[in-house]
């Protein structure tokens, strides 16, 4: 093997080794950004007041690394009380007050609506159909992932249609919507934890077995 092939074996090697952590690093750096900001203002007013009542304690708090962290830890902290408190009965009736309040402005109504609506949806199976599915997709002859959101049907016909989200790779939260009739769709076993785990890692993390064609007899994966 001469010295190039042999650089660019083990260059490749090496990118291939960091890349998974390399993305996974991303993913968590993003998260614990917006987490991080969440909490700010609490960890910002929080050194003021010991800065005036312990300057040394203050000062210590004026890290950035120390910011960013306590910023983090309180958000999660709220976040996880948050949702105790939402299981308790006190907890559902305020979220509901707080449904109805953002029902009345309008804009935001649509996008609080909608992608609370989108995460309800996608914690239960549609009647009728697999929620995982493969359609074809961006052209025939070839076939993606696609998470069926609901089922409706044709005004004109009354031909049964499904409302279809194609996440893109390695970033599922945006995509495609598709409307494509339910006789199209390829069901598949697969959960919507293991179609994500496909999608983000490229189809290197997935079940061994997919249907390809409808009709094939879908493995059970798990």
């Amino acid at each position: 093997m001469s010295r190039e092939l042999h650089f660019q074996r083990y260059l490749i090697t090496g990118l291939l080794t960091v890349f998974p952590l390399w993305l996974t690093w991303i993913v968590f750096e993003l998260v614990l950004t917006q987490l991080s900001k969440l909490g700010a203002p609490l960890v910002d007013a929080a050194a003021e007041l010991l800065a005036r009542l312990l300057p040394g304690a203050g000062a210590v708090l004026q890290a950035e690394w120390v910011r960013f962290l306590l910023a983090v830890v309180l958000t999660i902290g709220s976040l996880y009380v948050l949702g105790w408190v939402a299981n308790k009965v006190v907890g559902k009736r305020l979220l509901s007050a707080f449904d109805a309040l953002i029902e009345r402005i309008p804009l935001v109504q649509t996008i609080y609506g909608g992608t609370k609506k989108l995460l309800g949806v996608l914690q239960k199976k549609p009647e009728g159909s697999q929620r995982v599915v493969l359609i074809e997709f961006p052209h025939p002859g070839v076939k993606t992932i696609g998470l069926v959101t609901r089922t409706l049907r044709d005004s004109a016909s009354g031909r049964e249609l499904a409302a279809v989200f194609v996440p893109t790779t390695p970033n599922p939260t945006s995509g495609y919507l598709e409307i494509v009739p339910v006789e199209h769709l390829v069901p598949t076993a697969w959960t919507v934890d293991q179609a994500m785990a496909f999608i983000i890692s490229g189809g290197a993390v997935s079940p061994d077995n997919v249907p390809y064609q409808r009709g094939d007899v879908v493995p059970d994966s798990r």
